[in-house]
């Protein structure tokens, strides 16, 4: 993921919805501040919700799939939040989500 010049990689999980959003790059997204704990990108259609459910140990630099909205959730700080299904963790250049602002985000394949 690249935005604002910086770039950043995540793992993803072995999980139906990360597969479909797996399936869905490149993408070319707009990645934005919600609330003070989380950047979010809206994708292009919704994500599959098989395999979904509840999962504890929440962690700082988890990325997410919010199904009420449809959008990618990328944690920076502490969260707990029903909805949520987790598609795996940044493993690089994570502190990026730390800048405030709205940029254009790639997304691509490794």
């Amino acid at each position: 993921m690249t935005f604002d010049g910086r770039t950043m990689t995540a793992t993803l999980y072995d999980n139906p919805s990360a597969r479909d959003f797996f399936s869905m790059l490149p993408l070319d997204l707009t990645i934005d501040d919600y609330a003070r704990n989380e950047k979010i990108a809206y994708l292009p259609r919704k994500l599959t919700e098989e395999g979904s459910g509840p999962f504890g140990n929440e962690q700082p630099y988890d990325l997410c799939y919010f199904v009420s909205w449809g959008n990618l959730a990328m944690f920076y700080a502490d969260y707990r939040h029903p909805g949520l299904i987790r598609l795996g963790r940044f493993d690089g250049g994570e502190e990026a989500l730390h800048i405030r602002g709205e940029f254009p985000l790639r997304i691509e394949r490794m």
